[in-house]
């Protein structure tokens, strides 16, 4: 009855799948479940290889094989708690008074002696032990929650409304007695089913296939649904850090060829002016050279275009 009243009361969490808020924390504990399993699969195989190990170091014979178990299995077990036996691990404070290494004695129930000559290596093992449950597998344990946590959280409306129509469904085919009046509703149901062949009608209540119109209008909602999903996780998509930082990457990569091409044009429009003002002094001279009567009295010939000095130059 106690275990009964245990199961009924934890049964109780199942009517809160319906909640929104808490619907996704159930199933979140549903699979923290599967990873405690793992967790404990490899805690059992340190807790065993350090319980054998300390019970054949510790006590070199032992008949009673209820303590034995106890200190192989519970022991160690409440090591990773902290409840660790001072006189096991201190040789100074092993109390021989009430202990006995005679094997009737012990079979009669008395308490065997410790054995002191591999208590260093016993300490070693305890400090291994501890070591590696209390930091690795705890950590470990804490971290495979945290991923659970997180992968539910993030589609808990999915999950929730997934679970709220599963639990619709199971209580509308269930009857509406509670025990022990359910018998009513069971015998209703015998003399219905079985005796006046009377078709049950719930099953048609939740359409499981769809033809004609209504399949036409189910696959167009599905078609808008998942465009949605899709517009909505790229607006996610453009609008995160990474999208943000590689967006302005090219605008800084852009406006970086700008001003290469800017230089480039700079460069070119200063050599064109130098090479128009040579061609201008040159015209000049030719000019003059003409407008004279003989060739010996033109003067002097332009200078060259190294010794030119452009009159205007422009700045990148």
């Amino acid at each position: 009855m106690a275990i009964d009243f245990m199961v009924f009361t934890l049964r109780l969490i199942h009517i809160f799948a319906i909640h929104k808020q808490l619907g996704p924390k159930i199933i979140i504990v549903g699979k923290m479940m599967k990873d405690v399993f793992f967790f404990l699969f490899f805690l059992a195989v340190w807790l065993m290889a350090y319980g054998v190990a300390n019970q054949t170091l510790l006590y070199s014979y032992d008949p009673r094989p209820d303590w034995i178990f106890r200190r192989v299995f519970y022991r160690p077990y409440l090591h990773i708690f902290g409840q660790i036996p001072i006189h096991e691990m201190d040789t100074d404070k092993l109390l021989e008074v009430n202990c006995t290494n005679n094997i009737t004695r012990i079979e009669a129930g008395e308490e065997p002696c410790l054995s002191s000559y591999a208590n260093w290596l016993v300490v070693i093992l305890l400090v291994i032990y501890l070591l590696f449950t209390n930091i690795v597998l705890v950590n470990l344990l804490i971290a495979m929650f945290s991923y659970t946590f997180s992968k539910v959280q993030e589609r808990s409306d999915t999950y929730w409304k997934f679970q709220r129509y599963n639990l619709i469904v199971e209580y509308h085919s269930r009857p509406c007695l509670a025990p022990p009046f359910i018998i009513i509703s069971h015998l209703h149901l015998f003399i219905k089913r079985y005796i006046r062949h009377i078709p049950s009608v719930k099953r048609k209540h939740f359409v499981l296939e769809l033809q004609g119109r209504k399949a036409s209008c189910l696959n167009t909602w599905e078609a808008i649904q998942k465009e949605n999903l899709l517009s909505a996780q790229n607006k996610r998509q453009r609008e995160s850090d990474s999208a943000r930082l590689k967006r302005t990457s090219l605008k800084v990569d852009s406006v970086l060829k700008q001003m290469a091409e800017i230089r480039d044009h700079d460069r070119r429009l200063q050599l064109l002016e130098t090479e128009l003002e040579y061609c201008c002094s040159a015209l000049c001279w030719m000019t003059d050279a003409l407008s004279q009567s003989t060739l010996i009295n033109a003067g002097r010939p332009p200078p060259l275009l190294r010794d030119l000095t452009p009159v205007s130059t422009l700045t990148p």
